[in-house]
């Protein structure tokens, strides 16, 4: 009179016969689509940068820029001063952005026009050959 009970298993408790033996994967093209603020790609933080959250690379202490005309007291930006300007200019001709200068708003401003002017007189090039 041996009854056969059917074997549960561990994690659901429910018959093993009731559970199917594999998932199927989903469809290219229809998994989770990322979100807003994910910037869409792998990595952790946005535009692929691993955060420093679990799993990051741990927490990147990044110096903030100081204006360099604000710590040399320099006011008027000359434009003839062309080895000053070719640093805020990029080698393809394009004007350095604050964010990565690190040059105040006021003095990016003056800086701006100070290449231009320059660029006018033909002092600097409005772009490189390529």
């Amino acid at each position: 009179m041996s009854e056969e009970i059917p074997e549960k298993t561990p994690e659901t408790g429910a018959p093993a016969a009731t559970q199917p033996e594999f998932t199927p994967s989903p469809a290219p093209g229809a998994g989770h689509a990322p979100g807003p603020r994910s910037g869409g790609r792998p990595g952790g933080g946005p535009g692929g940068r691993p955060s420093g959250g679990p799993g990051g690379r741990g927490k990147f202490f990044r110096r903030k820029k100081v204006c360099k005309f604000c710590t040399e007291k320099i006011d008027a930006i000359p434009y003839r001063d062309v080895r000053l300007l070719q640093g805020f200019v990029a080698e393809r001709g394009k004007i350095v952005p604050r964010r990565l200068t690190g040059v105040c708003t006021t003095h990016q401003r003056r800086l701006t026009r100070a290449i231009k002017q320059a660029r006018n007189i033909a002092l600097l090039p409005f772009a490189t050959r390529h």
